[in-house]
């Protein structure tokens, strides 16, 4: 590792702190006696990518090596994570182009001729040819694109099949191409400890007829934390749902870990403790805060959405789902696991201008409060880093934008329910079954990049849990009629919001400021 973390707490004389906010930066002052938590530096990659897929392809967890299990005739499906993750998007090759590159030559040599890719979508938007490409290399879309490597449609009335039901009731549906394959090789990148394992299938190839089972108000207010899966609700309907489906169809799992090497090097500073900048670096910051304000948004949106992350993978195993996920998540947790001492009672984030469902596109309010209330809240194991009945308080400007193509339904939905109610429980009950069978944004789910109908709410339940441990959320800089409309509170200045927050917290509150990116996580004694 070339950094461990670090946990400093700030004098009088210590720096200013740097927060991502948006398309841009808050740059504030913190009080005496702030405690902030750096990201551990990035572990070292393996040395040799293309032989550890290869290793781990032959010497599977649980399974026979992926060659034995291939053979003339059969009918092999390979699916793979879409644009969502990781974050930023890998600079080329993508880890998942390696990996798929190694198991179609193992195919090609055992004379399998019927395969088809799949982006796992779930209720995403479709990825584009461009996307695609991107993620998998020219060579693999010349020779599967568009016949036999596209988008799941999770709304599709003859291409998803029902598979049974749980001992919950939880109804268990797939792809039919999929639920028909005598094998199901699934390509994952792990970048946080909630993705991966049965939850790959059961978001990613399933309709909103299984999703809505996991990804409701209730499930998410029982999931402490959505990083922590064995504390999850959500993990345990998706285990539920996936050890159903693995009594039908044959999976072969492949996941791999990356290191949290996330900016190119113009972009350091995004990944410096501010006592460790040089006066390069912080000349740069200092010009890219001032450029970000001064410039119009639509400049430094485009530039921030160029960067692609010199990621490196850290590990890959290959096999049964939940062995491998087991090994997957050790490897997580060396990289993202910081032990910390103590919650505290006003928790300080930044948000950054990238989430998964705003990839070339936006982060509009719906997306903000998901992402501080989902995401980074939720970035703990045990318990979490603000104690019950504190405070949280993030930097993002909030701005009332919506991508036209890729979020119709959180447009309308944030101009229909919440100038009603705040209640995301009365949301659920009033709107989420018409926009999950609204024709039209079913079609423009399948013929366009639009979000499903149902998506939005998906992210609004992400907060359930958060919104009972809090005792108020405040977002600095944030757009006045667009905090309001979701319910959260708003400040000019982090100094103003942690006055605000005393009124909840008290005088003299402990702050911590988890200072992300690049992400991690905390475990919390």
């Amino acid at each position: 590792m070339s950094r461990p973390s670090q946990t400093i707490y700030l004098e009088k004389t210590s720096p200013p702190m740097m927060f991502n906010a948006g398309d841009g930066f808050h740059y504030e002052k913190l009080p005496e006696g702030t405690r902030v938590i750096y990201a551990p530096g990035p572990l070292e990659p393996l040395p040799d990518e293309n032989v550890a897929i290869e290793r781990a392809l032959l010497s599977p967890l649980e399974m026979e090596p992926l060659h034995e299990l291939l053979h003339p005739g059969m009918k092999l499906t390979i699916a793979f994570d879409d644009i969502s993750l990781p974050l930023p998007p890998m600079q080329q090759p993508d880890i998942r182009q390696l990996v798929i590159e190694k198991v179609l030559e193992k195919a090609y040599a055992r004379g399998v001729e019927d395969i088809h890719l799949i982006a796992a979508l779930g209720l995403h938007r479709r990825m584009t040819r461009k996307e695609l490409e991107h993620c998998l290399g020219k060579k693999i879309i010349s020779a599967f694109y568009p016949e036999r490597l596209y988008n799941y449609d999770a709304e599709d009335p003859e291409g998803n099949v029902p598979i049974g039901k749980t001992e919950k009731g939880e109804e268990v549906v797939v792809s039919r191409r999929v639920a028909e394959s005598d094998l199901l090789v699934y390509v994952n990148i792990n970048y946080i400890p909630m993705d991966g394992g049965h939850k790959s299938v059961h978001t990613g190839l399933s309709p909103y007829a299984s999703i809505r089972h996991h990804h409701n108000p209730e499930t998410l207010h029982h999931s402490r934390s959505l990083m922590d899966p064995p504390n999850s609700a959500l993990h345990a309907s998706v285990a539920r749902m996936g050890r159903l489906f693995e009594e039908h169809v044959r999976v072969f799992h492949i996941e791999t870990t990356l290191n949290n090497a996330a900016f190119p090097p113009v972009f350091d500073f995004m990944e410096k403790p501010e006592h460790e900048w040089s006066p390069i670096t912080k000349a740069n910051f200092l010009a890219n805060h001032a450029a970000t304000k001064r410039l119009p948004n639509a400049i430094p949106h485009r530039i921030f959405h160029s960067i692609k992350a010199p990621h490196r993978m850290t590990s890959i195993q290959a096999g049964a789902t939940e062995p491998v996920h087991e090994r997957t998540l050790e490897n997580c947790h060396r990289q993202q696991l910081v032990p910390v001492e103590g919650q505290a009672d006003v928790l300080l984030m930044g948000i950054p201008y990238l989430g998964p469902y705003n990839v070339n596109s936006i982060m509009n309010p719906l997306l903000v409060f998901n992402m501080l209330l989902g995401y980074l809240f939720n970035l703990y194991r045990g318990k979490p880093l603000v104690r019950k009945g504190g405070v949280l308080i993030g930097t993002h400007p909030m701005p009332e934008q919506f991508h036209k193509i890729h979020h119709p339904a959180y447009l309308d939905l944030y101009n229909e329910a919440f100038s009603e109610t705040h209640d995301i429980r009365e949301i659920a009950r009033r709107y989420e079954e018409k926009y999950a069978t609204d024709p039209w944004y079913r079609t423009l789910y399948r013929n366009s990049y639009a979000y499903h109908g149902a998506h939005p709410f998906t992210v609004l339940y992400w907060g359930a849990h958060a919104l009972d441990h809090l005792g108020d959320v405040i977002v600095v800089g944030a757009n006045p009629n667009a905090a309001s409309r979701m319910g959260l509170r708003r400040a000019d200045t982090i100094a103003e919001a942690l006055e605000m927050a005393e009124d909840t917290v008290g005088p003299s509150p402990e702050i911590t400021y988890m200072h992300l990116p690049p992400l991690f996580m905390c475990e919390v004694s």
